[in-house]
């Protein structure tokens, strides 16, 4: 095999790749015999003819083209791996030279994962944030859990803080009286000072007796989530149905028992600080690894073929989009609700994608730079971890799927990653 290398891009290569008489001939003679399978020779059972037999039963047409695909599937891989290179594509080949059986040239133009450049990231340094639990936080949570085991009475006085009302709402823009996207209920339940709304909302129905109607306007901070209600004045015109006075349950050893295996509160608020603690800790690594990462990658210098950031933000919108149906809206309303066309909203999540494609880029490169490997003992270890959380043998079964070890080790690899990264990020 010769291989010829021409760089068209920083990201695109060509090859042009010639076989040699050897592989012609091993080609020819697995296609032989896998179309002899099919291929009835008078005097010789199906499967059982000489190949020399069955190649003049076969359309030579036919030959030369199976012949042609098998040598270029096998070679091609040859190549790329004789070449070190990286594609991120199926090439696009095209056949210069082909005498039937005794030479073969094809080109083949491949994007791929063009250089990349590695800061010195061993003397980037980064101080790990301590998480911290009080006893406020634990409070927080044990009244919450109080709330939710509350009794509700129905009430017909004025609603207070702390209040449940059942209401119906509809919003509409101040300016033009469209109606808001995704901004009427009906027979909603809200807690009054639960601050679950609008800033400013729940206040509007303090003092709203069971019956009445209010309208009233807000403005959405400049903060909010959705770009398009960003500072837009809405009105909103309110009936509240109901007035539910909460009293949330006594936070004492009996109730401790209902919530989990404790039998004092004492041991409750142990579990919540542990809980806690944990939810913390694990935010804060993530928190951590991403600003070091992203630290390393904007210090790197790397040639990032078109087509992975496309493939990325596919990605993201999915995940978008998934999200969106969750919430019962289509993909066109979210559109309408942050102002945006598809196009504009695929080319907002460009830079983004970026950046989590060059930061994938440079974790792999210092994987292979550091030699840091995955052993099968490593792997086995992880999916037996796996398998012992999962009682459905479907999903049990779904962990010997080749992509999904493939997915494992990955994940692997980039914690173990990671953790070198971090010892050098925290070393003096």
């Amino acid at each position: 095999m010769n291989v010829t290398r021409e760089q068209l891009s920083p990201t695109s290569i060509k090859l042009t790749i010639q076989t040699d008489q050897a592989k012609l001939d091993h080609a020819k003679e697995s296609v032989l015999k896998q179309l002899s399978k099919n291929v009835k020779v008078p005097g010789f059972r199906d499967g059982k003819a000489p190949v020399n037999l069955v190649e003049k039963q076969i359309d030579q047409a036919v030959l030369q083209s199976e012949v042609i695909d098998h040598v270029i599937n096998e070679v091609y891989v040859d190549a790329v791996e004789q070449e070190k290179i990286r594609p991120v594509a199926q090439p696009q080949i095209a056949i210069t030279k082909f005498v039937p059986f005794s030479d073969l040239e094809f080109t083949a133009e491949i994007e791929v994962v063009g250089d990349i450049k590695l800061p010195d990231y061993k003397k980037i340094k980064l101080a790990a944030e301590s998480t911290n639990v009080t006893a406020n936080d634990v409070t927080e949570v044990l009244n919450n859990l109080a709330t939710r085991g509350a009794t509700k009475e129905e009430v017909t006085r004025p609603a207070k803080s702390g209040d449940e009302v059942i209401i119906d709402f509809v919003g509409t823009d101040a300016k033009t009286n469209e109606p808001l996207e995704g901004g009427a209920g009906t027979d909603y339940p809200l807690v009054l000072g639960s601050n679950t709304f609008i800033p400013g909302f729940e206040d509007e129905l303090i003092g709203a007796k069971p019956g009445a109607t209010k309208t009233f306007d807000i403005t959405f901070p400049t903060d909010y989530g959705s770009e398009a209600l960003q500072n837009k004045k809405v009105t909103f015109a309110v009936t509240i149905h109901k007035v539910n006075a909460v009293k949330p349950a006594t936070i004492d050893d009996a109730f401790a028992t209902t919530i989990g295996p404790f039998k004092t509160v004492d041991e409750l608020k142990t579990d919540i600080k542990k809980q806690l603690t944990a939810e913390r800790e694990q935010e804060a690594q993530r928190a951590y690894d991403n600003q070091l990462l992203e630290r390393i990658a904007d210090k790197s210098e790397v040639a990032i073929p078109a087509g992975l950031i496309e493939e990325e933000i596919d990605r993201i919108e999915e995940e978008e989009k998934r999200n969106t149906v969750y919430r019962g809206q289509t993909w066109q309303e979210h559109l309408d609700a942050e102002g945006l066309t598809a196009e504009e909203h695929h080319e907002k999540q460009r830079e983004g994608a970026t950046l989590r494609v060059k930061a994938g880029l440079v974790l792999g490169e210092i994987a292979q730079t550091e030699k840091i490997t995955v052993s099968p003992d490593e792997l086995e270890l992880r999916i037996e971890l796996l398998r012992g959380q999962y009682t459905d043998p479907n999903m049990q079964a779904e962990l010997d799927k080749p992509e999904n070890r493939r997915d494992i080790m990955s994940r692997i690899l980039t914690e173990k990653t990671l953790d070198k990264l971090r010892s050098y990020a925290t070393s003096k």
